[in-house]
């Protein structure tokens, strides 16, 4: 546990005091937000606002990472179980830092041509497809000495669901469409000042509680029985680097919440995304992310249900997608809408954490 404190606490001030640097190096270079002509017209306030702040608190991490591994090696080696670097922490940091390297290619060419367009839809995937790709290859194809690898053959919940095995290149095919899936829907929920930023710290918090519940009952130690033990890699790394991540993303939060001082930009929200994502296969959670990250779920749906609607008959469900707009549009205030989603957020966190820790009652009764 002292590890992921320190990791927390080392991202939190890294980035709280390297935010407002951020903030003058890209205000320097001119990196401003462009802003969409046809968005909500309070908007048009936020032009210029720095963006890219997603490089602030990847580096954070990474840097609270190589803190957190310098407090393990303070304690008794009876206590520790994965003294170095590891796998796990390769596909977890990778996924964060190549993710967020699509989108800061995004971003660069927004600040560059000075419009919101981009890297193309098209091209953003396939960036995101290739690095959950490799990162899926060596998840699935790299064991540990004890024959653990970070990904699974099987299906998940809250454990591995036995009966659904869809082997190693089914599986690095399922590997790349959560990551994919993460990233985009935690950068569809990005676009309100702060609103992406706090839901991504209630689910980076939920999953280092799981990873370190994992490790505290972690099949590598033979005081625990194969019956509730978690056959998860490295569980103490990934709550290392969970903690870390959401230690960094408060951080931020300090200077991107209303009225925001910068933006995360396709940087922090596809990065984000991306760990997200990775985090759920490596902890053996796919499924219950749906859970866990349940406003993501809810505002990548109504873009989904919004261009099936429009494109099948012609009519919109919503006034505005991603769903936050909607509200915008429906008189609601930003400050409003972010807090009310972040209840969203909380509650389906809430009901994912209370799962997690109902089966390992059920398991140990």
């Amino acid at each position: 546990m002292r590890a992921v404190i320190v990791a927390a606490a080392v991202a939190f001030l890294v980035s709280l005091f390297g935010t407002p640097v951020g903030i003058r190096v890209f205000t320097a270079l001119k990196a401003g937000q462009p802003i969409r002509s046809i968005g909500p017209s309070t908007h048009q306030g936020k032009k210029g606002t720095p963006t890219m702040g997603g490089v602030v608190f990847i580096i954070a991490t990474v840097l609270a990472y190589v803190a957190g591994h310098a407090a393990l090696t303070t304690l008794p080696e009876q206590q520790i179980a994965q003294v170095g670097p590891t796998i796990t922490a390769l596909v977890l940091l990778g996924l964060f830092v190549f993710c967020g390297a699509v989108g800061f290619i995004d971003d660069y060419l927004k600040v560059r041509r000075r419009n919101s367009g981009g890297l193309s839809g098209r091209y953003k995937l396939i960036g995101q497809a290739i690095v959950g790709g490799v990162f899926g290859v060596v998840a699935l194809y790299f064991p540990s000495t004890n024959t653990e690898t970070v990904g699974s053959t099987h299906v998940s919940f809250i454990r591995d669901v036995d009966w659904l095995d869809v082997g190693k290149v089914g599986s690095v095919l399922l590997f790349i469409f959560v990551v994919m899936a993460a990233s985009n829907g935690v950068n569809l929920t990005d676009g309100l000042d702060g609103l992406a930023t706090g839901a991504s710290v209630m689910v980076l918090a939920a999953y280092g509680l799981i990873a370190f519940w994992q490790y505290r009952h972690w099949c590598a130690d033979p005081n625990y029985s194969v019956d509730y033990c978690y056959a998860v890699r490295d569980p103490l790394e990934i709550a290392l680097i969970a903690g870390a991540a959401a230690g960094a993303c408060v951080g931020f939060l300090w200077w991107n919440t209303s009225p925001a001082r910068i933006f995360m930009g396709d940087t922090g929200a596809l990065g984000l995304g991306g760990l997200i994502g990775g985090l759920a296969m490596a902890s053996r959670t796919m499924l219950l992310l749906l859970i866990i990250g349940g406003l993501f779920v809810i505002i990548t749906m109504s873009v989904v249900i919004q261009v099936i609607s429009f494109r099948t008959t012609g009519r919109r469900v919503f006034r505005m997608s991603p769903l936050q707009h909607h509200f915008e549009l429906a008189g609601w205030s930003e400050v409003n809408i972010v807090v009310r989603f972040w209840i969203i957020a909380g509650i389906g966190v809430a009901i994912g954490l209370g799962l997690f820790y109902s089966e390992f009652l059920t398991a140990v009764s």
